[in-house]
């Protein structure tokens, strides 16, 4: 075997543990995907509960990797990448991680996983929003469209930040455990 056409990568436990929660996402991706939707574009945000997760255990770096992943593989998996839905999920995702980065300082006596799951899924709305506002629709009627998405987002947001919020909390999970643990520490006893 010629060797010198072989590309080896040096990866680290990081890379494949993000690698591994980019498929879990990956996967709900899917699901949802299978999943009828009563209104166009309204979706439950299934691998946002990953996002979250990995957000509450590893920190935002991690839990960007993990959602920009999610986002390029489903857009080459499904057939959209570069295409107009491509982009929708692409802006959800980057104003859900600026929302997500903000609310991670915000006081955890008052602010968890719920909140930041209603955080994160309004400024996906509002992202995608101004997507449909400013390049495919640019029409003032959109915005008849709001309450129904904000809607969307709140009661999908909740839901996905209760069961964030459940596999946080189960400590027997292999997903959560409590507090922050870098990849490749020991978690806490």
């Amino acid at each position: 075997m010629d060797t010198s056409r072989t590309l080896h990568l040096d990866t680290t436990p990081e890379d494949h543990h993000i690698a591994r929660m980019a498929a879990v996402a990956l996967g709900l991706t899917v699901l949802e995907n299978a999943i009828p939707s009563p209104l166009p574009g309204v979706k439950p945000g299934l691998a946002n509960i990953v996002t979250l997760i990995v957000l509450a255990r590893f920190g935002w770096r991690v839990a960007a990797w993990v959602s920009l992943l999610r986002v390029v593989a489903g857009s080459l998996l499904f057939g959209s990448f570069l295409a107009p839905g491509f982009f929708l999920s692409l802006s959800g995702a980057v104003l859900s991680l600026l929302a997500l980065a903000f609310a991670q300082h915000l006081p955890t006596r008052w602010f968890g996983p719920v909140t930041h799951s209603i955080l994160a899924a309004f400024a996906h709305i509002t992202g995608q929003m101004l997507v449909v506002y400013l390049w495919l629709i640019p029409h003032s009627g959109i915005a008849y469209l709001i309450p129904i998405f904000a809607t969307a987002a709140l009661v999908f947001g909740t839901v996905n930040g209760l069961i964030a919020a459940r596999f946080m909390d189960n400590d027997s999970n292999p997903l959560s455990l409590r507090g922050r643990v870098r990849v490749g520490e020991a978690p806490p006893q």
